[in-house]
């Protein structure tokens, strides 16, 4: 019966093609009404260069098939934040995007999230930037992009970790702000980011590089929130949350460790309660160890 419903839920749509659809949208609302600084060049050499990643990392894997839907995600993402000057740090970020996925593992899971760790380097190497005035501060596309990424994250079982990372987040930011007896109009102003939301729905709620059991997510969250705040108020430097991310990617594996829980496959999403044993839904389905 276990092997019966594992099969059938190939029936059910892969929460991947909400977050391909959900990308597009936000891209193309950017391009043509919010006029993002990126040429229809960089989205196609993007696109281009993580599909062409994929395909090679697959073939040097030797897994059975090329599944096209994650690097389309990880690409509309780095579309949707990266600016950089050069069609060629474009292809660069997205083949570092993809290749870390087969380069860095740890029993069998990537470690980093792929768009993540491609921003991090760009920006970190000074060749390309995140541009956050890019969004405006329209409150009615902050809700058109949480509206799309809570359908991504009901449907892909990870809406706990944007939940607690959003919560955490806002709620510092506040204590912060009465603290220091700030007006509270200035955290308003710091929540009002589209690209702090498509990071909270779309990078840190990945369930291939977040822990398996809720309690280590929500955990997980919170220690990238810290991360974040430090980053932006005593290092004084941008784009806190990409950081926090890179900075507790690497304590995934001891979160797991301490909170074990049935590793996530997008063929069934869970939210951590194991339906078959995680040996052979790999088994069936080993293309997706890579996705």
């Amino acid at each position: 019966m276990k092997l019966d419903r594992l099969r059938n839920s190939g029936s059910s749509l892969d929460p991947r093609l909400y977050q391909i659809a959900s990308l597009s949208a936000i891209l193309l609302y950017g391009l043509l009404c919010l006029h993002f600084d990126v040429s229809a060049a960089q989205v196609a050499v993007t696109i281009g260069a993580a599909l062409l990643a994929q395909y090679a990392g697959a073939r040097h894997a030797g897994l059975p098939a090329f599944d096209p839907k994650s690097p389309l995600i990880s690409s509309l993402s780095l579309c949707l934040l990266l600016r950089t000057d050069h069609l060629a740090v474009a292809a660069l970020a997205a083949a570092i995007a993809i290749g870390s996925k087969f380069a860095i593992r740890w029993k069998d899971k990537h470690l980093f999230n792929p768009t993540n760790l491609a921003l991090a380097v760009m920006i970190g190497s000074g060749l390309g930037w995140i541009s956050p005035g890019q969004w405006g501060q329209a409150a009615w596309f902050g809700f058109l992009v949480a509206g799309l990424g809570s359908l991504v994250v009901t449907r892909a079982a990870r809406t706990d970790v944007t939940l607690a990372f959003l919560f955490c987040y806002a709620g510092l930011l506040f204590t912060r702000a009465l603290w220091l007896g700030d007006p509270l109009a200035i955290p308003l102003h710091q929540l009002e980011s589209g690209a702090l939301l498509i990071f909270a729905f779309f990078m840190i709620s990945d369930p291939k590089t977040t822990p398996d059991s809720r309690t280590g997510r929500i955990v997980y969250a919170l220690l990238a929130t810290l991360v974040a705040l430090y980053v932006q108020f005593d290092l004084f430097k941008p784009n806190g949350p990409l950081w926090g991310l890179i900075a507790c990617a690497p304590f995934v594996p001891l979160l797991d460790r301490l909170f074990p829980a049935v590793r996530y496959d997008w063929s069934r999403p869970t939210t951590g309660q194991p339906s078959v044993p995680v040996p052979l839904a790999l088994s069936l389905h080993p293309q997706r160890r890579f996705s």
